[in-house]
């Protein structure tokens, strides 16, 4: 007995030094490269989507001779590419008396999408204090073959709704729908008075309520399904960014507090990896740099908010910018689209373009 007691305790801290001597692998590290300025026509370009459908690569953002805020002349710029270097256009929309923002992809039951929602400005632009997302409605252009498109199509159900993101699951889309609590006529669009509902569609075009999510602070939100039908969503919020999770029905969710604010928020899978872009606020940065787009590495088991993220790459980025797309080639290679207005034209005035970089997962930290 004693021996037999002997040899097995050997054997268990010879494995337990196995174990000891083993090193964890931390994050990939990861090398972006070929960083270019894709689009530039003068005009204020911004939020930026990737897809690639049909042997194609698709690119969509929002350009506006006006700027940044909310104004009639904005319209969804959707171009097209073979090789992710020369691109062409393929179409253009804008509403009438509406501006158009934050266009978003969906692959669909054959047809790709194009979302966007739509502030109501009338004639000319409103001041700031006249925005209300209680006039709010989304939109589409869609098409079955790259070269038709119908649009702008009013979508049914998101009067008073900001859409924002769009995903599918089991046959059904979902989109991103913040909103005012009640549909408060004091509220303009922020704040703890805004909630976010899951709204659902058959079709892609006419849509309903499935479940609120954010009862306060709602606001930009990516979804990521897994397929057992789990969702792991970022929200933007404010002051700092949130994970949610939720089983099916998706009628409870947990949330918790990230460290820092993540505007215009991005959620995708890269290979078995969770990654996360968005914009960096200013508290998130050393020293006097202004907002930066960033991607990151999610660790949703981490189990402190300082341990979520894992910042890979800062992208050459300042002022406006963000809202990034992501595209995954490879389980190793990927692209990225943002905006950014760091750049100056040739007669040194400020610039806001459209920017994409390569991905490639070197090796692990």
């Amino acid at each position: 007995m004693t021996l037999r007691f002997s040899l097995c305790f050997c054997s268990w801290i010879t494995l337990l030094l196995g174990f000891a001597s083993v090193s964890v692998a931390g994050p990939p590290r990861v090398e972006a490269t070929n960083i270019r300025r894709v689009f530039h026509n003068g005009e204020h370009n911004a939020f930026t989507d990737l897809i690639k459908w049909k042997d194609r690569y698709w690119l969509t953002f929002r350009t506006c001779p006006d700027g940044h805020m909310v104004h009639p002349t904005a319209s969804i710029m959707i171009l097209s590419s073979a090789d992710l270097k020369e691109w062409r256009q393929e179409h253009r929309f804008s509403v009438a008396k509406r501006d158009t923002r934050d266009p978003h992809f969906l692959k669909f039951k054959g047809s790709l999408f194009v979302y966007t929602g739509t502030w109501y400005c009338g004639d000319t632009s409103p001041a700031r204090e006249d925005y209300t997302l209680n006039r709010h409605l989304g939109y589409a252009a869609w098409t079955g073959d790259g070269k038709s498109w119908k649009s702008p199509v009013m979508l049914e159900g998101t009067f008073g709704h900001y859409i924002w993101r769009a995903a599918s699951y089991d046959g059904k889309a979902y989109l991103c729908g913040r909103r005012n609590r009640e549909f408060d006529i004091t509220a303009i669009g922020e704040g703890t008075s805004v909630e976010s509902a899951m709204l659902e569609s058959d079709d892609g075009l006419i849509w309903r309520t499935r479940t609120l999510f954010q009862e306060a602070r709602g606001d930009e939100t990516a979804f990521l399904f897994e397929p057992d039908g789990r969702i792991l969503a970022i929200g933007r919020c404010f002051p700092d960014a949130q994970l949610l999770e939720s089983s099916p029905p998706w009628t409870t969710w947990k949330r918790r507090e990230f460290d820092r604010h993540i505007g215009g928020p991005l959620l995708v899978k890269w290979g078995e990896h969770y990654l996360v872009g968005g914009r960096k606020s200013d508290k998130d940065l050393v020293g006097d740099r202004g907002p930066k787009t960033a991607l990151y590495w999610l660790n949703k088991d981490a189990e402190d908010a300082e341990g979520l993220l894992t910042e890979f790459v800062e992208l050459p980025s300042g002022g406006d910018n963000s809202y990034p797309g992501f595209l995954e080639l490879s389980p190793t290679r990927a692209v990225v689209s943002w905006y950014s207005s760091h750049e100056k034209n040739d007669a040194g005035e400020g610039i806001t373009a459209i920017y994409m970089a390569d991905l490639e997962i070197k090796e692990a930290q």
